[in-house]
């Protein structure tokens, strides 16, 4: 597993060197910020998780091992459907659920307080938009984990005011990979 995932990393960073286009691009995790995610649904014993961006599975494939450990599924949301994400999941052998739908769309209809961990990785000019959906569907003491929150700081920036003024959300930046951003859910 740990060969597959360093192998399917280096084929997305050299993809991305290669793809012009931004939204084509995989824009994987850094192995440093995988390795935090997956260890944030181990001590958290997120059973319902839930990631919106799935692109070639690679985040994906480290949240479904860790998820289940601790008796759990993932479930993974993504506008489109990416060529390879099937043949990696299979090949890492994690079950996944894959949804093709608007991550704010998706969250919208998941019920309250319904997820353990739930990790943006997707637009990240979208997120203020789908607020207050990512803190209500998180169960209290649930855990949410936002991406690029330093690479990007002010594409995020909105959405991280929305959180800082909310009274349930007690968040830290972690400078790991391109920025990790974790909240934890208060009752």
């Amino acid at each position: 597993m740990d060969q597959f995932l360093a192998d399917l990393y280096a084929d997305g960073v050299q993809h991305d060197a290669a793809q012009p286009d931004r939204l084509l691009r995989r824009r994987n995790l850094e192995p440093d910020t995988a390795a935090l995610l997956a260890m944030l649904v181990r001590i958290a014993g997120a059973r319902r998780v839930v990631e919106i961006g799935t692109s070639n599975g690679y985040s994906t494939i480290w949240l479904a091992a860790a998820a289940r450990e601790v008796g759990g599924r993932v479930v993974s949301v993504d506008t489109q459907e990416w060529p390879g994400v099937l043949a990696n999941l299979s090949r890492a052998g994690v079950e996944v659920d894959l949804v093709r739908a608007d991550g704010g769309a998706h969250l919208a209809s998941l019920a309250s307080g319904s997820v353990d961990l739930l990790f943006l990785d997707a637009e990240r000019t979208e997120y203020p938009s789908w607020w207050p959906h990512p803190i209500r569907v998180l169960r209290p003491g649930g855990v949410l984990a936002i991406d690029n929150v330093l690479s990007h700081p002010d594409e995020v920036a909105p959405f991280l005011v929305l959180l800082a003024e909310d009274d349930r959300c007690r968040s830290t930046t972690v400078a790991v990979g391109k920025g990790l951003s974790i909240t934890w859910r208060a009752e």
